[in-house]
C-alpha cells in the first residue's frame, strides 16, 4: 500500500471519524451534564450518542462511494474505520461522566476534549501536512461553537 493509497484509505475515513465524534457529540453530553447536573444522566446521552453517530458514520461513508471511481478502497473497511473513530472520538470525553461529582466530571471532560482538540490538529499535522497551529485553530472553534450551543440550551431549557 503506497503512502497516498493509506492516507486515502485509512487515515483519511479515521480523520473524518474522530473529528465527527469529538465534535458532534459535545452539544448533547455538554447539554444534558449542564440541564441535569447529574453526571450518569450525560453519561448516558454520551454513550447513546457516540454508538449512534458511530453507526451513522459509518453508514455514511459506506454508502457514499463504492471506491471503484475515486480510489478510496472498500467501502466496508472505510465505513468500519470512520465508524470507530466517531465512536471513539466521542466515548472519550463521555467517560469522564461516570464520576459521580458534578463539577469534577465537567472540569475532567473539558480537560479530555482539549488533549482530543490537540490530538486532532497533531493528526492533520503529521498526516496532511497542514500548520498545527491553524489546524488546532480549526478544530478548537468547531469545538467551542459545538460546546457552547449545548451548554446555552442546556442552561436555558
Amino acid at each position: 500500500m503506497t503512502q497516498h493509497t493509506f492516507l486515502l484509505q485509512r487515515v483519511q475515513p479515521a480523520m473524518v471519524g474522530l473529528i465527527d465524534g469529538s465534535l458532534s457529540t459535545l452539544a448533547p453530553i455538554f447539554g444534558i451534564a449542564f440541564y441535569t447536573h447529574k453526571p450518569h444522566a450525560a453519561f448516558v446521552a454520551g454513550l447513546a450518542t457516540s454508538i449512534g453517530a458511530g453507526i451513522s458514520m459509518a453508514y455514511s461513508e459506506g454508502l457514499s462511494d463504492t471506491g471503484e471511481l475515486t480510489g478510496r478502497g472498500s467501502p466496508m473497511v472505510r465505513g468500519s474505520i470512520t465508524g470507530v473513530g466517531t465512536f471513539i472520538g466521542g466515548i472519550l470525553h463521555t467517560l469522564p461522566f461516570l464520576i459521580p461529582n458534578y463539577h469534577t466530571a465537567i472540569v475532567t471532560a473539558g480537560i479530555i476534549v482539549a488533549f482530543e482538540l490537540v490530538g486532532l490538529a497533531a493528526i492533520r499535522w503529521r498526516f496532511f501536512g497542514t500548520s498545527f497551529i491553524k489546524s488546532l485553530g480549526y478544530v478548537t472553534l468547531g469545538g467551542a461553537v459545538i460546546a457552547v450551543v449545548g451548554a446555552t440550551i442546556g442552561s436555558t431549557a
